[in-house]
């Protein structure tokens, strides 16, 4: 999940958006649109569509009124107050003349393409980076940093205008040191183009996102992946940051030992902002061992409790498994129909698993694994001989969403969401919530990362519908909700972005996000970066 251009869809809530707050200026200056690194699967036009369905939906979801979730006592919220018209104009001009027209951009299509600033900032090291801050915040100009444009909460919309930072040009590996296991690498380079660069040193980063996702990107929603529940999540793979500040002051948050009591955890406060905090500009990562062996293995069940309950057993006995995603009948069924891999499912909810270690440990492990997954009256499983029966194998998972987008029919929308519960939860949420989406009349599915708790659900309604939506609307709701209940999060990969901010407040309660507020303010007091994400402005 990727880069991307809006669809008209995301073009109409946008400009929707804007009636409280109408756009002040608008330059029609042309520009030539700088092309983002490619991959050979994941291409603009197929990212698009997630970012299109997905944005959509969590803007209007994230717009809805948060009164009921604050306190009586809250003070009356009031919106910063932004650069007008005439200061836009001078701030613009003062970009292109510091910086030249190559790194500022004013085209409409350019601006509407990256969620409808007022310009577009193309940097290319830290210091133009600094450069741009320092004039947005003289003049008081919101700045919404862009990376890989992946995000499915609107997380790099730009609601109240401003200046897109788009670190394209910043897409350089600017050293691996082998020897320490670590690499430090600007926010646009791709976590595969990555891997592929550093293969042979025999290292790999092993936070997977969607396959086109930058570094940047991944360090501001705290990502995972399919690898999260062997390895962790983009919190636990970060050393240290080089951030800019609201201001363009520039600071790195430690240095590089693998661990340090020095002082505040400022890395992690920056991991999962999205962008409120900071322009993050470097990142210093560590790096893994590539495993002797991998092996992968595919698993049906008679329920989709049977396999959920399955993942959690195989989690509680220790087996140190590389990856346990799971896929609901329905989902199957959408691989199959749409045709994306050469092999045929069988349409029952399926467990995908991943093995790896030396190749002793890889023959226990999934000795172990079958025996368990035979206890939940689990079909026969099917194992991948080579490397590219592994690819055969993992493409029905890696395929999913794909597939699903590939049945939209005219004026279909698809909201994507997850949440994640403690793992003793995990059957339940599981259960219930596949029940629920089953029972709504609409063509929906359910997966995840299932070996750290994390449930996601795909919607297709009809945008012209409003029962449809509504129904939507209150099944993602009850399911949020549901998590919550059972001490779980209302986001565990997504982020917050302009979708789940009411769902935060009511995780986190109206004192907890007001820490975070007064953090905000401390590194950002006129409230210009990435505004309108995660929480609102409101006064103390």
């Amino acid at each position: 999940m990727e880069y991307g251009r809006l669809s008209t869809t995301v073009v109409r809530v946008l400009r929707a958006s804007r009636t409280k707050q109408p756009r002040r200026w608008q330059s029609t200056t042309p520009r030539q649109t700088p092309i983002p690194i490619q991959h050979a699967f994941w291409t603009t036009g197929r990212v698009a569509l997630v970012t299109a369905f997905t944005g959509t939906l969590t803007y209007l979801y994230g717009i809805n009124d948060l009164s009921s979730y604050l306190r009586n006592d809250t003070p009356k919220r009031s919106t910063p107050v932004y650069a007008n018209k005439s200061e836009l104009q001078k701030a613009i001009a003062d970009l292109r003349s510091d910086l030249g027209d190559d790194v500022i951009s004013t085209d409409d299509e350019d601006l509407h393409r990256h969620g409808y600033s007022e310009c577009r900032g193309y940097p290319k090291n830290t210091e133009e980076v600094s450069h741009i801050a320092k004039v947005c915040s003289k003049y008081r100009i919101p700045i919404i940093p862009y990376s890989g444009g992946s995000s499915l909460e609107a997380n790099f919309s730009a609601p109240l205008g401003g200046v897109s930072v788009d670190f394209c040009f910043m897409d350089k590996i600017l050293k691996l040191r082998p020897d320490d296991m670590d690499v430090t690498v600007q926010p646009s380079v791709g976590w595969m183009s990555l891997n592929e660069s550093i293969k042979d040193s025999n290292l790999f980063f092993p936070v997977d996102p969607g396959p086109s996702a930058m570094i940047g990107g991944m360090v501001g929603t705290s990502c995972s992946g399919t690898n999260a529940v062997r390895y962790g999540t983009m919190k636990d793979w970060v050393i240290n940051l080089t951030v800019v500040l609201a201001d363009g002051t520039v600071i790195k948050t430690k240095r590089r030992p693998r661990k340090s009591a020095a002082g505040y955890n400022l890395t992690n406060l920056f991991i999962g902002s999205e962008g409120t905090l900071g322009l993050v500009t470097e990142i210093t990562l560590k790096l893994a061992v590539i495993p002797q062996e991998t092996s992968v293995a595919v698993v049906g069940f008679p329920t989709f409790r049977a396999a959920a309950a399955t993942a959690m057993s195989v989690v509680r006995s220790g087996i140190p498994i590389a990856a346990m995603e799971i896929m609901d009948d329905v989902q199957m069924g959408v691989v199959n129909s749409a045709g994306a891999t050469a092999k045929k499912w069988a349409e029952v909810p399926t467990l995908f698993f991943k093995f790896s270690g030396t190749p002793q440990a890889v023959k226990e492990h999934i000795q172990q694994v079958r025996q368990l997954a035979q206890k939940q009256g689990a079909g026969e499983f099917e194992f991948a001989r080579n490397a590219e029966e592994q690819k055969a194998l993992w493409s029905a998972r890696k395929e999913a969403l794909w597939s699903m987008m590939a049945l939209r029919r005219e004026g279909d929308e698809i909201w994507s969401t997850d949440v994640a519960v403690p793992l003793s939860r995990l059957a339940d949420i599981a259960e219930v919530s596949k029940k629920e989406l089953d029972e709504l009349g609409l063509f929906a599915s359910a997966l995840g990362h299932i070996g750290d708790g994390n449930f996601h659900a795909s919607i297709m309604y009809k945008r012209a519908d409003p029962a449809e939506r509504e129904k939507v609307e209150g099944c993602v709701k009850r399911m949020v909700d549901r998590a919550l209940e059972m001490e779980g999060t209302c986001t565990g990969e997504h982020g917050v972005g302009l979708g789940k901010k009411a769902s935060l407040v009511k995780e986190l309660g109206v004192d907890t996000v007001d820490v975070m507020r007064k953090l905000k303010a401390s590194l950002d007091a006129l409230w210009i970066m990435n505004p309108s994400k995660v929480f609102d402005f409101r006064e103390f």
